[in-house]
């Protein structure tokens, strides 16, 4: 007969934003747990509340099932001497499996017998090995913990309570002096203690004392109420989801309601307003239906619906006060001059090995207008990049981005066209901080793009060059993300300019300002390694194939939208009939090729046959051809193209001759043919079959 487990942990208020991951941590390692030891069950679900992580496990079975398998040990030549004695290697083998060498016996298996066992575990009941959870709760892994009181344990918050029970028995265990019961307590405030009888009825006895532990119908009640205030008073609510995720994790039982503000403060800029709301007080804004600000705002309370009215007054008191500190920080900042804060720059150190944010903003504004002299940007253009680079930062030292860091780059925007700088660059300013993370979109002008890319590698290049590389998990100053909005720039803008240039001008310059502490050489390869595995992750999400992947990644980068465009090429081609004997031709030169020490000029007085002739004639045409501007797929097929000329070749040429002269002349002739076939995708790397 089956039954069902509930496990609570009860705590203290978790942080909102560690919520979400704890819950699904502690399901995945309940679930592992059931199926390594081969407990069967019906259906896992995990809850979570700012108090609580929680799982409840459905149709648990009371006991693992009996296993019956067969063993397979030494084979019978080492199991048995000569004589048909029994080795140490078969007597060790049985008592591994529990066994006696009278239980061997044999089984052939591809011409050879081998020693076997059949074996017999009888399954144990589930009570006895559910006391491991214990084990599971304490392996928490959280990004911050805590010691309290005299305990060992180091968690996310201090335990105050666990529920444990499979059925209706108590899984006994103890976790710093915390012992499981069948008791919980419900809301703060609106709740009281709770005694659990069956498992089943965790979420309607939690109901009852006013704590709605499934997060999504949490989160869809939080949307219903929002939806309702829409109707009623004929606002648009914006939901942010990273709001509404963070909102739905700090309460168990949510109550919208709203409140206002002056109108005065709607003179400050709607990035203010928002981000007062949202990122300091966990507000949502309102809008008109046409999309203009109000001066209301919505919060969600962590109760019920009794003295709203008080509740609003008091949010409204603390927004009050937050505005009026924008407000002030705002009109304070339209007295300072962008050359003023530009000298501020000179005494904030950026990092004490790379040099002053002043210093770092020089280099990128060199950095800038080496890659817009590289792109056919018309002389405005490049007088903007140059000024949006020269200024880019001058918002950091002012003082609602020192207060609102989630500004940088909205602000520097405002006040660059407020003190007269072109709209060009004032757009730029906030641009270059694009993409800001996955959802976000890359800049929308030319300006604004190649400062953004200048600023990102040159931030990229700086930490590689003083050794500080992401490694595993670990990246403190989001290279990553860096570097992955680098890629999609290029992309978007499809770009004709080579990432391993734009890579060794910015070392270039760090290496003239002293930065550069690792090898130039080496650190342009790491920086190379680094970017294609930020290419891989982005063409596996297009559903390119693995070794189509490898394949275009394998030589130099070049242009990026040119080879995320192989890819696509190969990925579409690979299904046509004649692809494998395609790429088996061009793979057999570059295998050939590989042997060629140096490459000459090709000696056409030393071909001794008319396929030499033939493919050298066939090389020239294509070469002439591929100089061209042409497209991705029309170099495909003009590579292709070749391959009866080099089928010929093979056929009736032997590559390593006996003169000296001539195997350099094929071999040379290989190189140049490898050449231009790398050019699109190193051909060995993909798998026909």
């Amino acid at each position: 007969m089956a039954k069902d487990i509930l496990l609570e942990i009860g705590l203290e208020e978790l942080p909102a934003r560690f919520v979400t991951n704890s819950m699904n941590q502690l399901a995945d390692k309940v679930k592992t747990w059931l199926e390594a030891k081969q407990i069967q069950y019906g259906e896992l679900q995990a809850y979570s509340t700012p108090r609580r992580l929680s799982i409840l496990v459905k149709g648990v079975a009371e006991a693992q099932a009996d296993i019956h398998e067969e063993a397979k040990g030494p084979a019978k030549k080492n199991a048995q001497n000569e004589a048909g004695e029994w080795t140490k290697a078969a007597i060790g083998f049985s008592r591994g499996q529990g066994m006696a060498v009278e239980d061997i016996y044999f089984k052939e298996i591809n011409g050879v017998e081998y020693a076997h066992v059949k074996k017999f575990v009888k399954g144990q009941e589930t009570f006895t090995l559910l006391p491991e959870l214990k084990e599971i709760i304490m392996s928490l892994t959280f990004p911050k913990n805590m010691r309290w009181a005299d305990n060992d344990l180091r968690y996310i918050r201090p335990i105050k309570w666990i529920a444990a029970l499979f059925g209706q028995e108590v899984i006994p265990f103890v976790i710093t002096n915390v012992e499981t019961s069948r008791h919980s307590k419900g809301h703060r405030f609106l709740g009281g203690e709770i005694e659990f009888v069956e498992p089943a009825d965790y979420e309607k006895v939690m109901a009852e004392q006013y704590v709605i532990v499934d997060p999504l119908k949490r989160k869809q009640t939080i949307l219903e109420q929002l939806q309702k205030l829409e109707e009623e008073k004929g606002w648009e609510i914006p939901v942010d989801q990273d709001l509404l995720e963070e909102v739905n994790n700090l309460v168990e039982f949510p109550t919208a309601l709203y409140g206002n503000f002056e109108e005065e403060f709607l003179e400050l800029p709607q990035e203010v307003l928002i981000t007062s709301m949202k990122e300091h007080q966990r507000y949502f804004p309102v809008k008109s239906k046409t999309g203009e600000l109000l001066p209301h705002f919505v919060t969600v309370r962590n109760g019920g619906a009794d003295f709203l009215e008080n509740v609003a007054r008091g949010n409204e008191k603390v927004l009050r006060a937050r505005l009026s500190d924008a407000a002030f920080f705002y009109r304070e900042d339209q007295k300072m001059e962008i050359d003023h804060a530009l000298n501020k720059l000179k005494s904030i150190v950026y990092h004490e090995e790379i040099g002053t944010l002043s210093e770092k903003t020089a280099r990128v504004q060199r950095l800038t207008n080496i890659l817009s002299g590289k792109l056919d940007f018309s002389a405005e253009q490049k007088e903007n990049a140059n000024r949006a680079a020269e200024i880019c930062k001058f918002d950091l030292v002012t003082n609602m981005v020192y207060e609102f860091p989630e500004l940088q780059g909205f602000m520097g925007e405002k006040y660059a066209r407020q003190k007269g700088e072109a709209e060009a660059v004032s757009i730029a300013i906030n641009e270059h901080y694009m993409p800001r993370n996955a959802e976000d979109s890359v800049p929308s002008t030319e300006v604004g793009a190649i400062l953004s890319i200048a600023e990102k590698v040159d931030t990229i290049s700086s930490f590689f060059a003083i050794g500080l590389i992401p490694s595993g998990s670990q990246d403190p100053y989001a290279l990553r993300r860096q570097a992955t909005g680098v890629v999609q720039i290029l992309l978007h803008k499809n770009w004709q300019i080579e990432l391993e240039d734009i890579l060794s001008q910015s070392l270039s310059l760090l290496e003239s300002d002293g930065v550069l502490k690792e090898g130039l050489e080496s650190t342009k390869q790491e920086l190379l390694s680094f970017f294609k595995l930020r290419l891989k992750h982005l063409l596996q999400e297009k559903g390119i194939r693995y070794d189509l992947i490898d394949a275009v990644l394998g030589n130099d980068i070049g242009v990026v939208s040119s080879l995320i465009t192989r890819a696509l090429v190969l990925e579409e081609k690979r299904t046509e009939a004649e692809f494998k004997e395609n790429m088996e031709a061009l793979s057999r030169v570059l295998n050939i090729a590989s042997k060629a020490e140096e490459i000459s000029e090709i000696q056409e007085s030393l071909f001794e046959n008319n396929d030499e002739h033939k493919l050298f004639e066939k090389y020239q045409a294509v070469k002439a051809k591929l100089d061209r501007n042409i497209t991705e797929s029309e170099y495909f097929d003009l590579l292709v193209s070749l391959k009866p000329e080099i089928n010929q070749y093979f056929d009736h040429t032997m590559i390593m001759a006996d003169d000296a002269a001539v195997k350099q002349n094929r071999l040379s002739q290989m190189a140049k043919l490898s050449i231009l076939i790398k050019k699109f995708a190193n051909v060995n790397e993909i798998i026909v079959k």
